[in-house]
């Protein structure tokens, strides 16, 4: 079984930057996809960024320009660096990942506990 740990949260003002961390632990054979998504309170759950197993990435149109996502293959970790911040960008931030823990097996997806960030105004 795979477990996803996030680190990296916080509170930070209004134009201030943080770097989310995220280890997938356990029996791992290869990972796919990594991604993060946000949560704010009574808002659903939304896709921020998301990056291949080759490295090419993609992010909502509201994070262009402010957030990098990357990666650590040699890992099993995902990064989200945040800068720029705004206060509208305080929620729960997920880190989500395609597993297989062995070449026989399917992929699965697997979901971190989840990190808060804070943006002050």
């Amino acid at each position: 079984q795979v477990h996803l740990v996030e680190s990296g949260g916080g509170l930070v003002q209004a134009g201030g930057s943080l770097r989310l961390s995220c280890a997938a632990l356990g029996r791992i054979f290869s990972i796919g996809a990594m991604r993060w998504y946000r949560q704010a309170p009574g808002n659903q759950r939304e896709l921020v960024a998301v990056i291949t197993s080759g490295g090419s990435t993609n992010y909502a149109d509201s994070m262009k320009g402010r957030f990098t996502i990357s990666r650590d293959n040699a890992k099993n970790t995902v990064y989200l660096q945040m800068n720029s911040l705004k206060p509208e960008d305080t929620a729960v931030y997920y880190c989500n990942a395609d597993c297989r823990a062995s070449s026989g097996t399917n992929w699965v997806a697997s979901w971190g506990q989840g990190t808060q960030v804070t943006v002050s105004s």
